[in-house]
């Protein structure tokens, strides 16, 4: 690759050269420069601004699509463990093509939503109790943390507090409303929202990213607890604790009350998948 090297300092510059004088102080190009860093040095010595680049808003895939809506319908119950799934039939549902529904299938059988017997189909697999309570313990201690972390970043950063306490107030009053009309589906999304919002405010972005796989096998598992639970606003009212305790700027006890909230929510789920298992066995 040719080199761009602005001319010598001292060397006498052509009336028709292009080149501006902040060129002088800009070190040659150099194999081990990436043309982006090369840049970045041109606009600094030259003031030149740089216009932001425009971020592109995510929007959702067919698959991933696909993918929600039969999760959703797992997650409330309305297709139960033991369901046969057959995809030329989804697919006529939801308005699709086979190809989306086949990707949300391989997505599914990789997340333990779904198996495969043989030459039979895909099937909704049993819940695992025992895997359900494992994802549990390390979500446990992946909340604990971020909410930790998320009430530290409060106390150093009043806009925080703001921005936090804003949206948090409203994933709760979505999540109650949720409970009020028994919409299931609705509640798993609105309680994983909670979640995910104290991740993105714990300050680091590796949080959200460790703690998916298991929040995909714990939204069916949340759906058991919700359909399970004596009083599911009982959740909402811990989310609220959690919120409050973020929002004081108490560490130690916004940990304590996420942690706590796991947990009691693996036991409910566990005791009560145990004793419907002890009576159809």
């Amino acid at each position: 690759m040719i080199g761009l090297r602005p001319p010598p300092a001292g060397g006498r510059r052509s009336s028709r050269s292009t080149y501006p004088p902040c060129f002088s102080s800009i070190p040659a190009f150099q194999p081990g420069l990436t043309i982006f860093a090369f840049f970045g040095i041109l606009n600094s010595e030259c003031g030149i601004q740089e216009a932001p680049m425009k971020l592109l808003p995510a929007q959702p895939s067919l698959t991933d699509q696909v993918y929600s809506v039969i999760v959703d319908e797992i997650c409330s119950g309305r297709l139960p463990e033991g369901a046969h799934l057959v995809q030329e039939q989804l697919a006529a549902r939801l308005g699709v093509s086979r190809q989306p529904v086949q990707q949300a299938m391989a997505l599914l059988k990789s997340d333990g939503l779904v198996e495969e017997i043989g030459r039979r189909g895909l099937y909704v697999t049993p819940l695992d109790i025992d895997l359900m309570r494992q994802h549990y313990e390390v979500r446990a201690v992946l909340d604990g943390m971020a909410t930790r972390m998320a009430a530290e970043q409060v106390r150093r950063s009043p806009g925080t507090a703001t921005t936090l306490a804003e949206r948090g107030k409203t994933i709760l009053a979505q999540g109650q409303s949720a409970v009020a009309n028994g919409d299931l589906a609705e509640q798993v999304r609105h309680d994983e929202a909670f979640h995910t919002l104290i991740y993105d405010h714990s300050g680091n972005a590796l949080v959200a990213r460790t703690a998916e796989p298991h929040w995909r096998f714990l939204r069916r598992a949340m759906g058991e607890v919700l359909r399970s639970a004596k009083l599911p606003a009982d959740i909402w009212r811990q989310h609220a604790d959690i919120l409050d305790a973020v929002l004081a700027g108490d560490a130690e006890k916004a940990e304590r009350l996420a942690v706590d909230h796991d947990l009691n929510a693996s036991e409910t789920l566990y005791d009560a998948l145990a004793r419907r298992q002890a009576l159809t066995a």
